[in-house]
């Protein structure tokens, strides 16, 4: 099983919803992909952040139709770990992350691809996750063809 990595900062909101939502995809048609997340700044981020996933990505995930797990885990920190374990990285806001990846882990912040979902305080919810949505199921379907055995195998 390969592993796809989403990066925010607080692994409460935008990469939460990226990991169910990718998860959920990928397992219906039967990718060979799974995905996890962590935060460049969990401990900042997630001073106001109750329980363990923003009610924002929860009521989004539910209207799509994925069900999150009932024992969901809490925000959890990004570490070299898990840049290491990663086939893919994908950093969910370019202008906010390459600077804490440039910071914490200079060795493998070429290794990540960045999007450019802003957070809540610059773009309202039901304006980000619809986004975030379509750049998911574009990676599902990149991933997709890249899975697909050549005619030439």
């Amino acid at each position: 099983m390969k592993q796809v990595l989403f990066i925010c900062t607080g692994n409460y909101y935008r990469s939460r919803f990226a990991e169910a939502l990718f998860n959920a995809e990928a397992e219906e048609r039967g990718l060979p992909w799974r995905a996890t997340s962590r935060g460049t700044d969990i401990y900042i981020a997630g001073a106001h952040n109750v329980g363990p996933i923003s009610a924002h990505a929860r009521e989004a995930l539910g209207t799509l139709g994925v069900a999150l797990e009932p024992d969901l885990r809490h925000p959890l920190p990004l570490a070299e770990a898990d840049l290491a374990a990663a086939d893919l990285a994908i950093a969910i806001c370019e202008a906010e992350h390459r600077p804490h990846l440039e910071r914490d882990f200079p060795d493998t912040v070429e290794r990540v691809e960045f999007w450019g979902i802003e957070d809540l305080h610059d773009t309202p919810a039901d304006e980000a996750l619809p986004a975030l949505e379509r750049q998911v199921r574009a990676l599902i379907e990149r991933l997709a063809r890249q899975e697909r055995p050549s005619p030439d195998r």
